[in-house]
Parts: structure tokens; sequence; C-alpha cells
């Protein structure tokens, strides 16, 4: 008998849709990793290339979850979190492209927003999960550091736009490094269940 016969639906089915589409949450952690590491290569960008870049990954990491919640076919009561993971990021990242010219206080709430709305839910998913696959802290940690950060940018909206570049960037490779981990944990549920 296999691993994901034993889960109970809709549980499974959302099991059996991370697995399947492990490679989907590796590119969102691709993405992040590569947003980090070109906001700290070119620390000294402006506003409004930050303010790009962040549009630009947030549609991507958006496109993502969503191709992740659509890929699932037949289990849609299991994957509303990661519809509304996807929803989130392109709507964040349409409006960044909308209002470009945003001051960096509105900005700096918006991504702390969407930042915290991204953890919590990705919180909650882990949690819902965390029966039937191994190591979902690494999805917990991963939300768990995201409403933390929220809260941190929220708490100090002062700091400059370079140290909102630094703060940024390192949390999105943090953000990566932890959902490549997450990827390749589902990709090995994926092995067990076959």
């Amino acid at each position: 008998m296999s691993t994901s016969s034993l889960l109970p639906n809709p549980l499974a089915a959302l099991a059996r849709l991370l697995a399947r589409n492990w490679w989907l949450f590796l590119l969102r952690g691709i993405a992040a990793l590569a947003f980090g590491i070109l906001s700290l290569i070119w620390p000294g960008i402006s506003l409004y290339i930050l303010t790009i870049l962040f549009g630009a990954y947030a549609l991507a990491d958006g496109a993502f979850a969503l191709a992740a919640a659509i890929a699932g076919t037949g289990e849609s009561g299991a994957r509303w979190w990661l519809v509304l993971v996807g929803l989130a990021g392109i709507g964040a990242g349409a409006v960044t492209f909308f209002w470009p010219g945003i001051t960096a206080l509105t900005l700096l709430y918006f991504i702390a927003g969407w930042i915290i709305a991204i953890g919590v839910l990705q919180i909650v998913g882990a949690i819902e999960l965390r029966r039937f696959i191994k190591d979902e802290w690494w999805l917990i940690l991963d939300g768990a550091l995201g409403v933390l950060f929220g809260i941190l940018v929220f708490a100090m909206p002062g700091a400059g736009a370079l140290a909102l570049i630094w703060l940024i960037a390192v949390f999105a490779i943090a953000f990566g490094a932890l959902m490549i981990g997450f990827a390749f944990k589902v990709r090995k549920f994926k092995e067990k269940m076959a």
C-alpha cells in the first residue's frame, strides 16, 4: 500500500499536489535567491530599480504558486492556500508595476504587509501538512521568518533606502534557501508515495 493511500482526503490531495509540483517550490526559492543576490550586488540601486525588482520577484513568486495550485487537477479543496499565496504575489507585483513612483515608506509598508501575509499562509499550509510530510518545519520556519521580517519592517519605518535594500536582500536569500530546502523535502515525499 502506498503512503498516499494512507492519507485522509483533502490533506492527502494537498500532499500529493505538493509532491508532484516540488519543482515549482524550487523555482520560487531560486527566484528569491536571485532577487536577494542582485540586491546585494547592486546595493546602491535607486528605489525605482528596487521597486521594479520587487515587482518582478512578486509576480514570479505568485505565478509559480498559482501554477502549483492549478497543476493539481481534481484537488481544489486542498490547494486554497497556494491560490491565495499566488494571488497575493501577483497582486503585489501588479500594484508595484502600476505605481512605480510610490514613496519609500509606502513601498516599505507594502512589502512588509505582503511578506506577513505570505508568511502566515505558509505557516497555515505547513500546519495542515504536519501529520503527512516530514520536515514541514522548513515551511513553518520560512513563514515565521516572513512574519518576523514584516513586523521588523513595520517597527522601523525610518530606515534608509540602502538599509531597506540590504534587509530585503538578506530576507530574500534566507526565504529562497528555506524554500529550496522545502522543495527537496517534498521531492523525497514524492519518492515515498510512488
